[in-house]
């Protein structure tokens, strides 16, 4: 990518490569889509953050962020920063392909992490070792960080015993959806939505402990967003594996860039903000024992469609933003501004 004289131009600002350093492209993409998160970037840049003792990972994310934004690099390489997350989780340092979700789900982990301020209480740590996209219900009420206030979201299930019609609620904490693709060929985001938070049927090894009927019963479950993330990330379930079968399904996904309406799936008395955009998408291309892991942003400064290929930049026109190879998208609630170092910070 041509660069002007004046490398400090906006326009240039988050338009900076990533190296590769040995099939690491799903942690290159992924870096891409939280370096075009307006908020957490100057969050970082500000000086605002105070990480904690262990905080190696927050501390090294803030100079990769540094050096993509404010460096007159056209490519830098991420390698402290794989270092620093290959000490917590080993596989992330060995030069094998690894899953860009499950790689995005540790790093706003540790992140939040190092980052959260406790008020009062006992903190636990969230779930780790596992693929879920839902954390752990924390055990203190006052513990927050960046994270959480931009990509925390809560889960209502209404679960009814189908003997006695008693209801009751459970509530999870969510960062990143994981919706079932409901066709081969092609659909829609929506209709993966609709299969999501659709109403399912607890029977058989599934069923409840209903306390009112005092033994295991079929149950009817339906989930509802309680509280919506001001950036929600969709998770499409592309990669099949049960036992010994494998298989990647490459169905088209149309997904809206504009105007993502959530508000049929959010609960009634918690609806607003429920209109989303489309700012970044990792993309996953070839097969599950190969392939390659790109990203598309949308660049704060110029609101433009860029397409990151590790170390390779290059402007896209809006409509090819829309692909089959998509796997994870990012949708916010607010317009991106450019974000701003704080001279003081």
């Amino acid at each position: 990518m041509d660069r002007s004289d004046d490398e400090t131009n906006p326009q240039y600002q988050g338009l900076t490569g990533l190296r590769n350093l040995g099939n690491t492209c799903y942690m290159n993409a992924v870096i891409q889509c939280l370096c075009s998160v307006s908020p957490l970037v100057e969050y970082f840049l500000s000086g605002r953050y105070t990480a904690s003792e262990d905080g190696e990972i927050a501390t090294a994310f803030a100079y990769l962020m540094n050096d993509m934004w404010l460096g007159d690099f056209d490519c830098v390489s991420p390698e402290v920063f794989r270092l620093v997350i290959g000490e917590r989780y080993p596989a992330f340092i060995k030069k094998t392909q690894q899953d860009a979700q499950e790689f995005l789900i540790y790093v706003l982990n540790e992140l939040h992490e190092a980052l959260k301020k406790v008020s009062h209480g006992t903190s636990r740590r969230r779930n780790q070792g596992t693929s879920s996209s839902v954390w752990e219900s924390r055990g203190c009420v006052g513990e927050s960080s960046i994270i959480t206030r931009l990509f925390e979201g809560h889960l209502s299930y209404d679960i009814m015993c189908l003997e006695c019609q008693t209801t009751t609620y459970k509530n999870e904490i969510f960062t990143v959806l994981s919706l079932p693709i409901p066709y081969e060929t092609e659909c829609s985001l929506e209709e993966c939505l609709e299969c999501f938070f659709q109403q399912d049927i607890l029977t058989w090894n599934n069923q409840i402990n209903c306390s009112c009927c005092g033994i295991k019963t079929d149950a009817a479950v339906r989930a509802s967003i309680a509280k919506a993330p001001k950036i929600v990330i969709f998770h499409l379930k592309r990669f099949d594996c049960q036992g010994s079968y494998k298989k990647k399904l490459k169905t088209d996904i149309y997904y809206p860039l504009n105007n993502l309406d959530l508000s049929s799936y959010i609960y009634p008395l918690f609806r607003k903000n429920p209109k989303y955009s489309l700012f970044a998408v990792v993309n996953h291309f070839g097969d599950l024992d190969g392939g390659h892991y790109t990203a598309y942003c949308k660049h704060p400064p110029t609101q433009s469609w860029y397409n990151f290929d590790d170390s390779q930049i290059s402007e896209i026109p809006d409509p090819s933003v829309q692909t089959s190879a998509a796997y994870l998208l990012f949708y916010s609630s607010q317009t991106f501004s450019v974000p701003v170092k704080n001279q003081n910070g």
